[in-house]
């Protein structure tokens, strides 16, 4: 019953929730552990495991929401149990190696557990947490909706990480009603006024995309070139790469390494459209993301053949590797890209060369405009 009444609920807030492609009786680590221990002390049980997915923080936590109004139109008691690793990179030593971001982030998401600070779980950052390599990080969002409007008693019980991956036990009980603790809507009222602001100071670079792109969705018609834009836009011609973050997240990327239309402008218009539209890695943009959405552009410069590593450096030049008709392209001061051989490491599992291959690198700079 609890089950339906969570998918009854997530249905009517539009988040995809439901047991339709789920492998029946494979359970991972994730849920493995805690019944290990419960099964010590309690019987006559049931379990609802509750997945994580690639949707955004926000949406895991509106499910969370979703899970306690479930609860209340059920007559059991319900212990809510979010399970998962913190970071997987503490250790040189260890299984996944050392990322500086490992210990940052599980210094931070246990002061945060420590506090109840659930705003927190909202506020880190994708990249950082893809660098720290977690994994418990929406387990724990979901946790937190479900407490939305909650006051808690937050206690963190242990923390360690003695094999290179760090492991956490925090209890939260709810002691009353907290009308300061609907974190959803905090996270997103600051997210809107950080929002206006970036658009109060885009270049016309970012503004084209960002006008192309809501044109687009709103009219099914592609915008014609404005006639205000600066010359650069109209009279020169580059390869451009337009770029999506939506909280965060990477919601589309797509470009083109040389020049395909007549000018800069049109290049942007084209290549934002199509990271709305056509990244194969996401859904198509929605009008209801549109105002949530953070563009930058990337405008190439020429390419140049590249005889040593020596030549490159990962903040200043992107590359390109090419090998028998495939090729891979990375721009240059990505966050989490800090070496070079990261960069044509990366660079090569984009165009699935392998390593021990020949392959010939080329370089570029751009003009990144934000």
């Amino acid at each position: 019953i609890l089950r339906e009444k969570v998918e009854y609920f997530a249905r009517k807030a539009e988040i995809p929730a439901g047991t339709l492609g789920e492998k029946s009786g494979e359970l991972d680590h994730g849920t493995m552990i805690p019944l290990y221990f419960i099964n010590k002390y309690l019987k006559n049980f049931k379990v609802l495991r509750i997945s994580l997915s690639g949707l955004s923080p926000t949406t895991h936590y509106q499910l969370g929401k979703c899970l306690a109004q479930a609860i209340t139109e059920v007559d059991e008691r319900v212990v809510i149990i979010s399970s998962g690793d913190l970071s997987h990179k503490l250790r040189r030593e260890g299984p996944y190696g050392f990322a500086k971001e490992g210990p940052i982030f599980d210094k931070e998401i246990t002061e945060a557990m420590a506090s109840g600070d659930f705003l927190k779980f909202l506020c880190f950052n994708e990249d950082f947490c893809t660098r720290a390599a977690e994994c418990g990080l929406r387990s724990f969002i979901i946790m937190a909706g479900a407490l939305d409007g909650k006051a808690v008693k937050a206690d963190l019980l242990s923390y360690e990480g003695p094999y290179g991956v760090g492991y956490a036990v925090a209890t939260y009980d709810i002691i009353g009603d907290d009308s300061n603790r609907h974190f959803d809507r905090i996270f997103l009222e600051e997210e809107e006024k950080r929002l206006i602001d970036i658009r109060n100071r885009e270049d016309p670079y970012v503004s084209l995309a960002r006008q192309s792109l809501e044109y687009y969705i709103n009219n099914k018609k592609i915008l014609k070139c404005p006639s205000n834009l600066i010359d650069d836009m109209i009279k020169k011609k580059a390869g451009v790469f337009v770029s999506i973050k939506k909280e965060g997240n990477l919601r589309g990327c797509v470009g083109t390494i040389s020049p395909t239309r007549a000018n800069i402008a049109l290049e942007i218009i084209a290549n934002a459209i199509s990271a709305g539209i056509n990244d194969y890695r996401f859904e198509t943009v929605t009008k209801e993301e549109l105002g949530k959405l953070v563009y930058s552009v990337d405008v190439l410069g020429k390419m140049e053949l590249v005889n040593s590593l020596k030549e490159l450096n990962v903040k200043r030049y992107g590359i390109i590797v090419r090998s028998q008709g495939r090729s891979g392209l990375l721009l240059p001061n990505l966050e989490g890209i800090d070496s070079i051989d990261d960069q044509v490491r990366i660079a090569l599992q984009k165009a699935r060369i392998h390593e021990d291959e020949k392959y010939q690198i080329e370089r570029f700079e751009v003009i990144r405009h934000r």
